[in-house]
């Protein structure tokens, strides 16, 4: 199961698994590009859900399961970002983000886990962010959200490390994805920058002077889902080109 799995990263994570022979289960809020996806492998499938809702996350792992059996590896995917200045926010902002980011990953966490311990085995793996192991200016809310699922893929690592369920976090620094695209079109909006000066700006944090590609996340799932990652649980895996 992958939410956030219709474009970007989690397209890319849903595509890897099912050529690496799983049977995959992409979720999403928007069934157009979830459709997309799935089309690309015989492998896949879809369902729409919002993992804001846990009741929504239920129904979307009753509908894999029927079609996939139980899912034994779970990629907790969706988020969104927002960027405004701390005093602009107000607290229905940082729910907003808190619900999206974080809560979503809790939902999503604790819908798989249990057939998973009954099963002897799973893969639990957010993609969190660079913005969970250190602060950006601008997207408080969001850091915020994903330092908690930093915290919570630590504490739930510890609480399942007699078995042999594994907890690990992807951190991404900046990602060609379309999240990215409308991070360069707020800046060229509000700054007046060109496009080109707009992404300059983005891959200057990342020391080798480019954008993280969404393959290369795939991949480190890959790897964690992999019996070589049985003894890997409770990181947080930094993929930001020597920026943390």
């Amino acid at each position: 199961m992958i939410t956030g799995g219709g474009t970007g990263v989690g397209a890319s994570i849903a595509l890897a698994l099912a050529h690496a022979g799983a049977r995959v289960t992409i979720a999403g809020r928007r069934k157009e590009p979830l459709e997309r996806t799935a089309s690309r492998h015989e492998r896949m499938r879809w369902v729409t859900g919002d993992v804001s809702d846990p009741r929504s996350v239920l129904s979307m792992f009753t509908e894999a399961v029927a079609a996939h059996g139980p899912a034994d590896i779970v990629v907790a995917n969706a988020g969104v970002a927002m960027s405004k200045s701390f005093l602009k926010m107000d607290a229905s902002d940082l729910r907003s983000m808190l619900d999206a980011n974080l809560s979503g990953v809790f939902h999503v966490w604790q819908a798989a886990l249990p057939p998973m311990l009954d099963a002897g085995w799973g893969r639990l793996i957010a993609i969190a962010s660079t913005a969970g192991l250190k602060g950006y200016a601008y997207v408080s809310g969001y850091c915020a959200a994903k330092h908690g699922v930093i915290g919570l893929t630590r504490a739930l690592a510890l609480e399942t490390a007699k078995t042999s369920v594994t907890v690990n976090a992807v951190c991404p620094g900046y990602t060609q994805t379309p999240m990215l695209e409308q991070a360069v079109d707020n800046i060229v909006r509000k700054t007046g920058r060109s496009r080109t000066e707009a992404e300059a700006a983005l891959k200057a944090s990342n020391p080798q002077g480019r954008f993280v590609q969404p393959e290369e996340v795939a991949q480190t799932v890959l790897w964690l889902c992999s019996a070589g990652a049985a003894s890997v649980t409770g990181q947080a895996i930094s993929m930001s080109g020597g920026e943390i």
